[in-house]
Order: structure tokens, then C-alpha cells, then sequence
């Protein structure tokens, strides 16, 4: 998939490591398709100094039922999406309503916008990157809400690969390792877990971006989970 041209939606695209991909796909040709929640004022400056024209924002909170299919009709047409938007709590301590909202940003509504795609095939075919984490890929990996989420969407990405090649569509995912401290925690330097990792250094936003663009670009991947994690996964 040539990227120039294409329309794009990034979930969770105004900050961080979203709003890296957004400019990695701007700066590409891509036509952005920015999607937050709170964080409409960051969307917006960021809509605005892109590269390019076309790009938009469109803001929906996808821990309620149906938002993800008001955004998908919102976005339309699209060629590809990277659903990175995500919900997580550090210390993995939720209550149940915590829990529902998790799952419907984490898993059903990425799986919601994959479905959709497969409804509205782009000519020319498409592709979907689903960001998880590397976590899900260890033997050794925690037993919370946050990475079982994560774990049904792989399963869903890689079911989606097999089914819908026939339409031209490929649908892979990255899992990145520690990259950015916690929200909540932003004074966070991760020394511990960084020390412990075979390459000894975090994970940078812009290969992680690089990452994505690769499986969004390349027409001979699909179904592939990309750890981007310094080796953590092993």
C-alpha cells in the first residue's frame, strides 16, 4: 500500500505516542484522520501543523457502546486504520465499571472498526495495525483485565488475517515495550525495567511509528504481532 493519498485513522491520535504515528503518516502523504477523547485542544494544534491537507479530527469516547461505529461512519471512506487508542490503570486494580469501559477501548471497539473495514472495503485494498503489548507475548505475563483485553484483540487480528485476505485487507498488530512512563506516573525514568531489557534502552516513539508504517505499507504482511520492545518479550 503505497501510504500517499490514503485516508488513515489513528485512535487515540492527539498525544504521545499516537500523535507521533499521526505525523510519521502526515509526513508520508497520508490523509489523517486524528481521533481523541479529551484531548480535543492537543487534536486540534496538531491537525494543524501537519504536513499536507485533509487531515481532520473527529472526537469520540470509545468506551461507550456504539461510538466506534459513529466514528468509523464519521471517518469515511478509509483505507486503513491503526487502532491505538487504549485504557489502562498502573497497578491493574479495576472495578467492574473500569473494567467494561476497558474492554470496549481495548477490545471491542478496535474489533468493532476491523468488522467494519471488512463491510466497506476500500478499492485497492486495505490494512489495520492494532497496537497491544509486548507483555501479552511472555509466558510469564500478568492475569488482568488490561492484558486480557489485549490478548482477545490479537486473537482477533490474526482470525481477521486468515478470513479477509480474500478482500484484499491485512490486519496485523505491534506490541511495544516500555517506551513512555505512565501518565500518571510522568516523573517515571523506568530504570528497573529498562536495566533488564537485552538492548538496555526504552523503546523510541519514532521506531515504534516506523513499525506501524511498515505493516501498514508492505502488501505481503498480515498477521503478524511485532514486538517493538528492546527484546522484553524474550
Amino acid at each position: 500500500m503505497q501510504l500517499d493519498g490514503k485516508n488513515i485513522l489513528v485512535t487515540g491520535g492527539a498525544k504521545r505516542v499516537g500523535a507521533v504515528i499521526v505525523r510519521h503518516l502526515a509526513e508520508k502523504g497520508a490523509r489523517v484522520v486524528i481521533h481523541c477523547n479529551t484531548s480535543l485542544a492537543e487534536a486540534e494544534t496538531l491537525c494543524g501543523s501537519l504536513p499536507g491537507t485533509g487531515h481532520k479530527v473527529l472526537a469520540f469516547d470509545l468506551a461507550l457502546p456504539g461510538e466506534a461505529e459513529k466514528l468509523f461512519r464519521a471517518a469515511s471512506p478509509l483505507d486503513a486504520i491503526v487502532s491505538n487508542a487504549s485504557l489502562y490503570h498502573h497497578g491493574g486494580d479495576y472495578d467492574e465499571a473500569t473494567k467494561k469501559r476497558l474492554y470496549e477501548v481495548n477490545y471491542r471497539s478496535p474489533l468493532a472498526l476491523m468488522r467494519l473495514l471488512t463491510e466497506n472495503p476500500p478499492a485497492g485494498g486495505g490494512a489495520v495495525v492494532n497496537v497491544l503489548d509486548q507483555e501479552i507475548l511472555s509466558p510469564r505475563a500478568r492475569d488482568n483485565a488490561y492484558l486480557e483485553s489485549r490478548r482477545l484483540l490479537m486473537a482477533s487480528t490474526l482470525e481477521f488475517a486468515k478470513e479477509y485476505g480474500p478482500l484484499d485487507l491485512r490486519f496485523n498488530a505491534v506490541a511495544p515495550g516500555p517506551m513512555l512512563p505512565p501518565a500518571e506516573l510522568p516523573q517515571s525514568k523506568m530504570e528497573k525495567t529498562i536495566s533488564a531489557l537485552p538492548l538496555r534502552c526504552r523503546v523510541e516513539p519514532d521506531d515504534l511509528a516506523r513499525a506501524v508504517l511498515f505493516l501498514l505499507a508492505c502488501d505481503s504482511v498480515t498477521g503478524a504481532v511485532l514486538p517493538v520492545d528492546c527484546g522484553q518479550h524474550l
